[in-house]
């Protein structure tokens, strides 16, 4: 293995990185009362190959390992953005406090380590920047100490700290995840078919309803003249005049007669309140009543058609077709004509076999489109993550400028960019399975790289009177913000537990945790939370290791 790495480091280090991925995920399949590490076993995987000696090149790790990084970060903010903003306004300033509050009292936490363990207070800089997993806070902290006078070679401990009590720190969030869970007795698929129950409680189902016209106001008016149907968010798409028997698709200036029966589409609501202006709800069925109409989905790929209102795409008056229902990311809802189309939208429409045909060359309806990957627009959004995570922003007062890192940049970028959707015919969609394959590459990747690094020192600084003291302040850092935040939030404010690990994993800033937190909901459902609390906790840690260094050592 040392000629291989002396000849050729690059595929040693393909093959040790190959050789710790195996080894950690098969390890995070071992479960213990149904409890495993999942992904997070790669971490320590890699401390193990890299305390038998394993090394690779440490320009190729750090590579590897930012790589990795922003390979997962960016991958949740393209399955976060679409409904991001409403997450944010549901239960954004709730969940902020809470995670400033374990911002905070991390920090004390860290000052009664080093009083308490005594422990030199540039060391424990380090240790609250490992132990809560955070990078930036580790650079911020560094770079205020080297603006103070002090003993020489004090500047190199926070690193060191740091190496000891990142591990500790990524299993001591795992931990207290799992103590909150078994301190509540805590039934997480409940939980999480509950939490998943609640997100869609906003959302009605749709409803067919067919309607008796005997409003005589009515008589002689188009459709699109009707009162309420609007406002209902009602839409029609049949209609079988009285004494008829073929069935016609419904177009705005279709004339309503007495007597005529309609096919309605909405929600309970309303119908009913559309149904009292009409006349009333019959059984008559007019979906397989004789005639030429019949119905198919389209899968909206065609950039032409992106951004555009139903009514602007001309299905109705260009194509004769009406559109009834728009299923986006499993929601359904009625195809009104405001309504603006996104990449992978589902419509369903009415209308004769080769109008429909016409309609589905004009909207794409190609599944190969909608389960590719488009990669321009991948990379094109992780470099402009990366700009935006290595700009300065600087603020009064700080001596150093702010960063979002490459954690932070290429999150809050990808969740901006499939919140936008698309520009031109750049398309920031990503099919469900590749994403997930992606995502967890790159966390793969990343607890690698991580554990083959600490694994160089970790062991000999560990079994050491001050490597056991560092680590046991760690896991006093790590822990008891958590675990004390986590046990008001669940008690006191009866927060769910898929939303709380979510919580706990932002308010570290920590991958792993959240890999970890959506292992244990079995969904995607704790990125919400992650991402909600993100990027007010990252400013919060930078400025937080800047006036600690400053109070312990200044």
């Amino acid at each position: 293995m040392a000629a291989l790495a002396a000849m050729q480091p690059v595929a040693h280090a393909i093959l040790v990185l190959a050789a710790v991925a195996a080894a950690g995920l098969l390890l995070g399949t071992v479960k213990v009362r149904g409890i495993g590490l999942g992904t997070a076993g790669v971490l320590f995987a890699g401390i193990l190959f890299g305390h038998l000696g394993q090394r690779i090149d440490h320009a190729i790790l750090d590579f590897v390992k930012e790589f990795g990084l922003v390979l997962f970060v960016f991958t949740i903010g393209l399955q976060l953005g679409p409904g991001f903003v409403a997450a944010l306004r549901r239960r954004g300033l709730r969940l902020n406090l809470l995670a400033a509050a374990v911002v905070v009292l991390g920090a004390l936490a860290t000052a009664a380590a080093a009083a308490l363990f005594g422990i030199d207070r540039a060391a424990s800089l380090g240790l609250l920047a490992g132990a809560t997993t955070n990078t930036p806070s580790l650079g911020a902290a560094e770079q205020a100490l080297a603006t103070l006078p002090g003993p020489a070679g004090r500047n190199a401990l926070p690193a060191l700290a740091y190496a000891v009590a990142y591990p500790v720190g990524i299993a001591g969030i795992i931990g207290s995840m799992l103590v909150l869970r078994l301190v509540f007795r805590i039934d997480v698929a409940r939980e999480a078919a509950e939490f998943e129950a609640e997100e869609r409680r906003g959302v009605e189902p749709l409803e067919r309803r067919s309607l008796l016209v005997e409003n005589r106001n009515l008589d002689g008016l188009r459709i699109g003249e009707v009162p309420g149907r609007v406002e209902a968010r009602v839409v029609i798409s049949r209609i079988r005049h009285e004494g008829r028997a073929d069935v016609e698709r419904v177009t705005g200036a279709t004339v309503l007669r007495l007597g005529d029966t309609l096919l309605a589409i909405g929600t309970a609501k309303g119908l009913e309140q559309f149904a009292r202006v009409v006349g009333r709800v019959v059984d008559a069925d007019l979906l397989s009543s004789a005639g030429p109409l019949t119905s198919r989905r389209i899968v909206v790929t065609k950039s032409d058609a992106l951004g555009k209102s139903i009514r602007e795409t001309g299905l109705g008056q260009v194509h004769g077709v009406t559109a009834t229902r728009v299923n986006r990311a499993g929601i359904e809802m009625t195809a009104g004509p405001d309504l603006r189309l996104q990449f992978g939208d589902v419509l369903d429409v009415v209308g004769q076999p080769d109008d429909i045909a016409k309609a589905a060359a004009a909207l794409g309806n190609s599944m190969k489109a909608l389960n590719e990957t488009q990669f321009i627009p991948l990379f094109l959004g992780i470099a402009l993550g990366v700009v935006a995570g290595v700009f300065p922003f600087a603020f009064p007062g700080l001596p150093v400028p702010v960063r979002l890192g490459l954690a932070g940049g290429p999150l809050i970028l990808a969740i901006l960019l499939s919140r936008i959707g698309h520009i031109g015919s750049l398309v920031w969609h990503m099919p469900a399975s590749a994403n997930l394959a992606f995502r967890e590459l790159g966390i793969t990747l990343f607890l690698a790289c991580v554990g083959l690094k600490a694994g160089e020192r970790f062991f000999e600084t560990v079994f050491t009177l001050e490597g056991a003291v560092w680590l046991s302040a760690a896991v006093l850092v790590a822990m008891a913000p958590l675990v004390l935040v986590g046990a008001y939030a669940r008690r006191v404010l009866r927060l769910d537990f898929v939303t709380l690990t979510g919580l706990l994993a932002g308010s570290t800033t920590d991958p792993p945790a959240l890999a970890f937190a959506g292992s244990l909901a079995g969904s995607d459902a704790p990125s919400v939370a992650y991402a909600t609390v993100y990027p007010l906790t990252m400013l919060l840690r930078i400025l937080v290791a800047q006036i600690l260094a400053l109070a312990l050592c200044g």
